[in-house]
């Protein structure tokens, strides 16, 4: 494979970006955006780190993350099977970027900017369900908000096709290719149960 190492090269293919695509990005979150934000129940949280990068998906039933002024994003990070491997990250190299998606829009928003982590009460309690309190909170300051144009997700046809997830394999299945006398019907079976009064 005849790698390209050379920005010029990646230009040469390309040409000029969209002059919208630049004049879009915005450095602080507008009303528009903290509106969008406000409608998100999903979102993906990029790190990077010394052993690599992250991508992990986060969700909640409203809100994903708060808004909490024109620079600054709370994200609650909930109990969990411990690897942190996000937060991890953001202590060790605050660059995060979080990309958030609402159910029947292709177009996606995009926070970029720098994050920390704090266990600070006066945040955890900000989120506080049911006597229960995020761990921790993931502050992201944000330096650039754009949204990114539909196309991917409308190549995906992801909120216009049927579920197409049939023949793909369960994560008990994956489990069972690491143990193979791990017990996968059993935790397909019964996960929701299991996880269901653990979600907060």
């Amino acid at each position: 494979m005849e790698r390209i190492a050379d920005i010029a090269e990646l230009d040469a293919i390309y040409g000029d970006p969209v002059p919208r695509s630049v004049t879009k990005v915005r450095h602080r979150i507008t009303p528009l955006y903290a509106r969008w934000i406000a409608a998100s129940r999903f979102a993906v949280l990029s790190t990077v780190g010394p052993e690599g990068t992250d991508a992990s998906p986060r969700g909640e039933d409203g809100a994903v993350a708060h808004v909490a002024d024109e620079r600054t994003l709370w994200l609650p990070d909930w109990s969990g099977n411990n690897r942190v491997d996000s937060l991890r990250n953001i202590v060790r190299d605050p660059r995060a970027s979080l990309m958030f998606l609402i159910p029947g829009n292709e177009n996606v928003v995009r926070a970029n900017g720098r994050a920390a982590v704090t266990a600070e009460p006066r945040l955890t309690e900000t989120f506080a369900r049911d006597g229960k309190l995020p761990r921790t909170v993931i502050v992201l300051d944000v330096q650039e908000i754009y949204f990114q144009c539909a196309k991917a997700v409308m190549r995906s046809g992801l909120w216009t096709r049927e579920p197409d997830g049939a023949d793909v394999p369960s994560a008990g299945d994956l489990l069972r290719e690491v143990d193979p006398d791990f017990d996968a019907e059993a935790y397909d079976t019964g996960y929701e149960a299991f996880a269901r009064p653990r979600l907060w």
